[in-house]
């Protein structure tokens, strides 16, 4: 089916705490894990994650990883407020998170981080290149790279059939923005594409599971500025 953006901000006060309260825990869960096994429990310096919600990534990576700080970047305000909350309430590791409310494209550090994670980010772009142009700005050469997101399904049929198979039960909110947005994911080969022209030709894209991808790699050029 043809890609349907979606807004590209969730700034709406009910929809970030829907958000906030949701238990995305296995997914979160995996997403760290993923990032140990690329890039060991011993990395050290200061990772970007981009549209970091309400710390869902940001936090639990802190804690996993001693050596590290991370920047939370996220337009939202009302994600961060959520966020801020999490991260008083973490002790140390939450210490070593900063949060920064800004909307992709954005005046960041050029060549600061060790690492640059995001989740959830890419289908909520209208312009997906803003990402990978970013990461370009922001990563130090030779930095780690893991983004993950949803992969758009097929058709409308199979949209729904998973968002009934993961979001019944949930709150209304939760499972519009979940249809709306495997709507606006893209497909493997669409990212794929993206870093092809960006030049990102370091990263690998791979699909998991039944509705998620995933691109990692170490950027194999410096930063741009």
């Amino acid at each position: 089916m043809d890609r349907t953006p979606e807004p590209e901000l969730m700034d709406d006060p009910a929809q970030a705490a829907a958000y906030a309260a949701a238990n995305f825990e296995a997914p979160d869960r995996r997403f760290i894990e993923t990032f140990i096994a690329l890039y060991g429990t011993d990395f050290q310096g200061e990772i970007a994650d981009l549209g970091c919600g309400p710390g869902n990534i940001a936090l639990p990576l802190a804690g996993a990883l001693p050596a590290v700080r991370v920047l939370g970047v996220d337009g939202a305000a009302a994600m961060l407020h959520h966020a801020r909350l999490r991260s008083a309430a973490a002790g140390e590791p939450g210490t070593r998170v900063e949060w920064l409310c800004t909307q992709l494209p954005a005046d960041l550090p050029v060549g600061r981080f060790a690492a640059v994670v995001s989740n959830s980010l890419l289908h909520h772009l209208h312009d997906p290149a803003v990402l990978w142009a970013t990461l370009q700005q922001i990563a130090a050469p030779g930095a780690a790279v893991l983004v993950a997101d949803l992969r758009r399904p097929p058709s409308p049929e199979a949209a729904a059939a998973l968002q009934a198979q993961y979001t019944a039960g949930e709150p209304a909110v939760l499972q519009a923005d979940f249809l709306a947005s495997l709507h606006a994911a893209f497909e493997v080969e669409e990212v794929q594409a993206q870093l092809a022209a960006a030049g990102l030709t370091g990263l690998t894209v791979e699909a998991v599971g039944d509705r998620h991808l995933r691109i990692w790699g170490r950027l194999d050029k410096p930063g741009i500025g």
